[in-house]
């Protein structure tokens, strides 16, 4: 049972209750690397890294040591349409983690000096990133997908952009940004409603409300395309895409066990069996679907053998076509549906899984379907629902194509 609360000032509470000695606990808000543009592109990433670098009450050292000093763990992550700051640590502790939160985000000073330092952190890690392919090929793909649309760069931003961060800059954006209304507090652990709300109320009552200024536009349509980078690379990582339903279109818990059923995360998936299984022509083969507020993707990444490229191509895009040419059985339905609802138990008993997954859920939809609920959607759909959304966005002359050689 998911309990719901909000603040005079607009902030959403979300909230379940277990018997876990380790609550988790997170800070979701509604600014990401989408609302950025030009040399503001990868703020929010660094905004992310500098917010745990001196607040009016307390230094980095201060911050870091509020939670990890009772043995709790502190981090935070941005993606394209979202940040969050989440906390785990023993329920007793919960109270210290909301206030920190609080401070956080009410009093953030972004002092220079350590700013400094953590521009050559995020340089490194834009290094490290460029170093690892299979991580970079699905940004390239994006910005070739979608241009010079805001949700087609990368999230880290650019060295250039990020060596001209300035207080004043990060301070701007932040206030500008970071309001009330854009904000979810998500709790999982053994704490009471009532007064997790209090608590609420005490720390983040008196953050005044106030309305972004972020103003998204629309995603652009998603454009096939064929590109061939020359990387170097000992294998041929290749990427295979298209679009996909969006987060609010009703067609996306059947593309969710679509993509399940191809390249989830089972031996058992599709894409694994006829490619790897059976020929061995790579290691790595899986699907990802990620559906953003107004547009989706859905991708097919595999690390592939450079003789075997075409061949492996082809015998991807043949278990598409068999998704779009044949239905399921009622067996085959009923076998694939057991298994996701299994996966998804099982995820929801990480209690920071579920803490994050309520999070960004009700950031979205300002509620939260129940495990039950998505069941019971899973269970809905139909081997026909599969095949139609199969046969509208898989059709090779649909895709994206980019490959690292």
């Amino acid at each position: 049972m998911y309990h719901y609360h909000t603040l005079n000032n607009g902030i959403r509470i979300i909230f379940r209750r277990n018997d876990s000695p380790v609550t988790h606990s997170g800070v979701y808000i509604n600014i990401g690397s989408r609302d950025e543009q030009g040399p503001l592109e990868g703020i929010a990433h660094f905004i992310e890294h500098s917010i745990f670098k001196g607040t009016t009450h307390r230094r980095a050292f201060h911050i870091q040591n509020r939670i990890d000093g009772v043995g709790g763990e502190l981090n935070a992550y941005t993606t394209k349409e979202e940040t969050c700051i989440y906390a785990s640590s023993l329920s007793i502790h919960l109270d210290r983690c909301l206030e920190l939160f609080a401070d956080l985000i009410a009093n953030s000073t972004f002092p220079k000096h350590e700013i400094d330092k953590e521009k050559e952190v995020v340089i490194e890690e834009i290094n490290s990133y460029k170093d690892s392919p299979a991580d970079l090929i699905f940004d390239d793909f994006e910005e070739i997908a979608f241009g010079t649309h805001p949700i087609a760069h990368n999230i880290l931003g650019t060295k250039k952009n990020v060596r001209h961060f300035t207080t004043h800059t990060l301070s701007e954006f932040f206030a500008q940004n970071y309001t009330p209304d854009r904000m979810v507090i998500s709790v999982v652990g053994n704490a009471d409603f009532d007064k997790l709300v209090r608590r609420c109320e005490k720390y983040f009552g008196d953050i005044p409300a106030r309305t972004s200024a972020a103003d998204r536009s629309t995603a652009p349509i998603f454009t096939p395309f064929e590109k061939t980078v020359n990387k170097h690379t000992h294998q041929v990582h290749a990427l295979i895409g298209c679009e996909a339903p969006s987060l609010f279109n009703e067609k996306k818990t059947a593309f969710s066990l679509l993509n399940n059923i191809l390249g989830g995360p089972a031996m058992t998936s599709r894409l694994n069996v006829a490619i790897r299984e059976r020929y061995g022509f790579c290691y790595t083969i899986e699907s990802q679907y990620t559906p953003f507020t107004d547009s989706g993707l859905f991708y097919i990444y595999a690390g592939i053998d450079g003789d075997s490229q075409e061949r492996a191509t082809g015998l991807i895009l043949d278990e598409l076509d068999r998704m779009a040419q044949h239905p399921l059985t009622l067996r085959q339905l009923r076998a694939a549906q057991q298994q996701y609802i299994g996966q998804m138990a099982i995820s929801s008993e990480s209690g920071l899984n579920e803490m994050q997954s309520i999070g960004k859920a009700n950031l979205a939809f300002d509620h939260v379907d129940t495990l039950e609920e998505m069941n019971a959607d899973i269970m809905s759909v139909t081997a026909e629902d599969l095949q139609q959304l199969a046969a509208e966005l898989f059709s090779p002359n649909k895709m994206g194509y980019l490959y690292y050689k």
